[in-house]
């Protein structure tokens, strides 16, 4: 294929050379590709209709385009900088789809989860494009996690599953829709097996950032499963797998920074701080937390910290308690949302009672004891006594009707 300068394009198309950048920026010119600072474009390319004319904008609400091959729109390049995600859905304005998709993917990470749960109704009642529905769905049945809604979260997998698929790869990107709705319940049997291998060239690629983050889950998922002895692997035992996970995590974390993706730094760094933290390596966990916080607090995306406060245990509210007191609060108030309503879809899922009002130091305790960690080595773990570790492996059984140490994991 033969490419011409963004220059030659505004020539032809009677364009400033700005206007023609910014058209390839938001992927209203088909098959351009960026080199450094300059753009490069197909010989052949059509000139995008001007999303400030009425005439535009009428064809932009007929045709429902996209400007990035992916359902999850925050999770590409078109949020680039923390603090910019209105900036980002004005620059959508054209593309009204679009920008309701990204906008209620923030909502989501901001924890306006009723306000997701409206949106994304919207997108799968009225027949919206193919990548707007999947993200739709996906966003429903996250939303149905919240809630504790099951018939919600069943809903969502049907949207999701029925999406027009022209091709092969739009097939994948159901596929693999449907196995992340079920690893947001720690269900992780349903992936394809090309993405178990951390293989994405089925995915087109402006779904492999997002992408990354869920094989991120995927891996973390399999290491927590071993370590707290619900998988057994040979040669694989305690936490030798979640000390590895970091490993895969970093370069993914370096990569997003390059490739300027946000909300999959946060993610991945969040993820990553997760894994550190129940490998006992809170240094390193504190330094990806640090950071997280500095991608998350400019646009208030509380809903991504709460998530992650339920596994990092005490850690994350302290840090954030130091750059900002008034969003503690905040995060452990959609926490309890989260927990309870996760809770409580795991447990019609996996026919099993889960308790919902499990203190901070309960649940770390119980998630210990279910790594295989003894009473003396939890208390130097937490520097505090056995007495008072075996005193809350006490209240943990009062709480949830076990009488066996061995069964704690069920409840986390």
């Amino acid at each position: 294929m033969h490419y011409i300068h963004a220059k030659e394009a505004a020539e032809r198309w009677g364009l400033s050379v700005h206007r023609v950048q910014e058209f390839c920026k938001h992927g209203r010119v088909e098959g351009a590709k960026r080199f450094g600072n300059n753009w490069m474009i197909p010989s052949d390319a059509s000139r995008p209709l001007d999303g400030r004319r009425k005439e535009a904008r009428e064809a932009a609400e007929k045709a429902l385009p996209m400007p990035r091959r992916s359902p999850l729109l925050a999770m590409t390049d078109l949020y680039h900088r923390p603090g910019s995600a209105e900036k980002v859905a004005r620059s959508l304005s054209a593309i009204p789809e679009a920008k309701e998709l990204f906008e209620c993917e923030i909502d989501y990470y901001r924890g306006d989860i009723d306000r997701v749960y409206g949106d994304a109704r919207y997108f799968l009642k009225n027949h919206t494009g193919f990548y707007a529905i999947i993200g739709a769905g996906v966003l429903l049945a996250f939303s149905a996690i919240w809630r504790g809604d099951l018939q919600l979260w069943q809903q969502a997998k049907r949207h999701i599953l029925e999406a027009p698929c022209k091709n092969d790869s739009d097939r994948e990107i159901v596929s693999l829709a449907l196995a992340i709705t079920d690893s947001s319940v720690f269900e992780t049997n349903s992936y394809p097996t090309w993405f178990e291998r951390g293989n994405f060239e089925k995915l087109l690629a402006d779904s492999h950032p997002s992408a990354k983050v869920f094989y991120g889950r995927y891996l973390y998922a399999g290491a927590y499963a071993i370590a707290s002895r619900q998988v057994e692997q040979e040669g694989v035992k305690g936490l030798s797998a979640m000390r590895m996970v970091p490993y895969t995590l970093e370069p993914f974390i370096s990569q997003a920074i390059l490739d300027r993706t946000v909300l999959v730094e946060l993610q991945l760094r969040l993820l990553c701080a997760i894994a550190y933290h129940n490998s006992g390596n809170d240094e390193l966990a504190i330094e990806h937390i640090d950071r997280a916080l500095a991608l998350a607090l400019p646009d208030k995306l509380y809903g991504a910290l709460a998530e992650a406060s339920r596994s990092l245990d005490y850690l994350l509210r302290d840090r954030l308690s130091l750059v900002d007191p008034a969003a503690v609060k905040i995060v452990n108030d959609l926490y309890k949302r989260y927990a309870g309503g996760l809770s409580a879809l795991r447990s019609v899922l996996q026919n099993r009672y889960r308790v919902t009002n499990l203190t901070t130091r309960e649940r770390e305790v119980a998630k210990l004891i279910s790594f295989g960690f003894t009473t003396r080595q939890i208390a130097e773990k937490l520097s505090v006594t056995e007495s008072a570790i075996k005193q809350t492996v006490t209240k943990l059984m009062q709480k949830t009707g076990l009488d066996n140490r061995n069964d704690f994991v069920y409840i986390l």
